[in-house]
């Protein structure tokens, strides 16, 4: 009997130990007329590598029958394993990604690190689930090139689970976004968003059975994409107040499932944030984010729900693990993998490489050209141009006074989507900043209305914004300090005062003509004259007139500062 208890121990102790995750290294015996950079060559990595691993004085000398371990076991993404009767669900995230897809030096680890590390996430534990916060399809040229095209390819790979609809999947109009859908293997979720016959745009929800675990999963899509893409890519469109949609999807999920998530582009900014939701909606275990490219380390947690975003443009992957009990959570953690950890702990997966190679080779030719040369580098981040002014956003409007001889210019800096460093400008780098197609156009209106648009820009500050003003042809003083709407102290044209019953020509692009980020005042105004797009009116301009103007003067100041 106590032989048979020895034996079971043994046993047990054994079959522990095959499931633990190898933690010894790969080894290579050395031979002879082996070099270092030989060995390093066919495991593809670097002798520098393996001299650091093996710790070598001297990577030069090493001998036959010498052993190089190969590579350091790196840690996996594992879940511990609950005690019985308990399980594990891993929730991996993205949002806000706008296709960058490629590795990036300010941007994010590109979608083959990305790819790697979910792999491996999926490898070591049974239960996960993939889910985006919106704005995946629009944005770098990678993707915006083809409309969305390329971005379905490279977000199939990833096999998502559901995606919601952010504001940038309108910018190809509506309809276009029907047909991307149709192109991915997976829902792009919208609870809230009807069509002219009342009809839901898109799929509200989801159920999904993993493992025994049901999960509930409904889209939320920000009613501020009706003035936050053209106008007219929304039209005939009814965004639902989140709260109202939620709770009626909370309602409805609520007995049919275990867990109920929200995959929500709202954000942290404005009058529909995720947090305004949770705090009015009972019921929402975890609600994924995105639209305001925040990171949210740790998670916040607001009315028992735990809310999760991921930044922006890959640089991170949100993992959040859950343990439930008889299928309910009882206890939750969230991290980000970053950009840094990625480069050192996994390898690029090579199916998501290959397909990014070819889609950057198809558009090569085109972003390739150069256009200019910039002698000093243009400030185009979000962090400068949606709360004040920018050399690059002045550039951009004085281009607008130069082609259309109109008395005022103003663009918004929500339209301004990165910087030009200095040095060779691409055509590509000018779509990248100026992605959406806008036309230019001059419109006729009254002083009163400038005074209105001006009011309207700096509204939010010191929140950033995306209707933030960039002017030319005007000088501007605000104060931030006093309430929305009576900020704007003192508007010069010429040197004169702004006349509020005098007519002005004003140029802008057709976005905020449209009433964009807005700027209501600019709907219906004639249309006096209209220009090419952005994109090729900024190149025309750099290269007729040059980068003399791209500097910020003080032609909008903020009194409170």
């Amino acid at each position: 009997m106590r032989k048979f208890k020895k034996f079971s121990l043994v046993l047990v102790v054994l079959l522990v130990l095959a499931s633990m995750p190898m933690l010894f290294a790969e080894e290579y015996t050395v031979v002879q007329g082996d070099v270092l950079w030989k060995i390093a060559k066919k495991y593809d990595t670097t002798w520098e590598k393996l001299a650091e691993i093996n710790e070598l004085k001297n990577p030069n000398l090493i001998f036959p029958g010498q052993k190089i371990m190969i590579k350091k076991e790196e840690k996996a993404e594992v879940v511990v394993k609950p005690e019985e009767k308990s399980k594990n669900l891993v929730i991996l995230h993205t949002n806000d990604m706008h296709g960058f897809f490629k590795w990036g030096k300010y941007n994010g680890m590109g979608a083959a690190f990305l790819a790697a590390k979910i792999n491996e996430v999926r490898e070591n534990n049974e239960n996960v689930l993939l889910l985006d916060g919106g704005d995946a399809l629009q944005g770098d040229n990678l993707v915006t090139l083809s409309k969305g095209a390329t971005g379905t390819e490279i977000m199939n790979l990833f096999n998502y689970d559901a995606m919601v609809a952010g504001n940038h999947e309108f910018d190809y109009g509506h309809e276009r976004l029907k047909e991307l859908e149709g192109l991915l293997n997976f829902p792009v979720l919208s609870s809230n968003v009807t069509n002219a016959e009342g009809k839901l745009l898109l799929p509200s929800h989801i159920i999904k059975d993993v493992n025994g675990i049901k999960v509930g999963i409904f889209g939320l899509s920000t009613p501020e994409t009706t003035y936050k893409t053209h106008p007219d890519n929304v039209n005939g469109l009814v965004f639902e107040d989140p709260k109202t949609a939620a709770k009626r999807m909370v309602d409805e999920l609520k007995g049919k499932v275990d867990i109920i998530i929200a995959v929500g582009h709202l954000g942290d900014e404005g009058d529909y944030s995720s947090m305004s939701v949770c705090e009015a909606v009972d019921g929402i275990d975890v609600f994924v984010d995105g639209h305001s490219h925040h990171v949210y380390d740790p998670a916040k947690r607001v009315n028992g729900t735990l809310i999760v975003q991921a930044g922006e443009k890959t640089k991170n992957l949100g993992i959040v693990n859950l343990t439930l009990k008889d299928n309910k959570i009882v206890d939750s953690t969230s991290r980000m993998f970053n950009k840094k950890e990625a480069k050192a702990t996994v390898s690029e997966d090579p199916e998501m490489k290959a397909l990014v190679d070819r889609i950057v080779a198809e558009n090569k030719k085109i972003e390739d050209e150069v256009v200019a040369t910039s002698p000093i580098k243009l400030e185009g981040e979000r962090e400068i141009v949606r709360i004040g002014e920018s050399n690059l956003g002045n550039i951009i409007t004085e281009a607008f006074i130069y082609y259309s001889k109109a008395d005022v210019a103003l663009t918004n800096g929500g339209g301004i989507r990165a910087s030009i460093n200095k040095g060779d400008v691409t055509k590509g780098e000018v779509l990248t900043v100026l992605p959406f197609g806008n036309t230019v156009r001059v419109i006729k209106l009254k002083g009163s209305d400038i005074k209105l648009a001006l009011e309207n820009g700096v509204k939010m500050l010191p929140e950033r914004s995306g209707g933030f003003p960039h002017i030319a042809g005007m000088t501007v003083e605000f104060d931030s300090s006093k309430p929305a709407g009576e900020r704007v102290q003192k508007v010069l044209i010429k040197g004169e005062a702004l006349d509020p019953d005098k007519d002005y020509t004003l140029v802008t692009n057709d976005f905020l003509v449209a009433g964009g980020d807005e700027y209501e005042m600019f709907k219906g105004k004639e249309v006096v004259g209209e220009l090419g797009t952005m994109d090729q009116l900024v190149i025309d301009y750099f290269n007729e007139v040059g980068f003399d103007k791209a500097k910020v003067d003080g032609r909008l100041k903020d009194l409170n500062k």
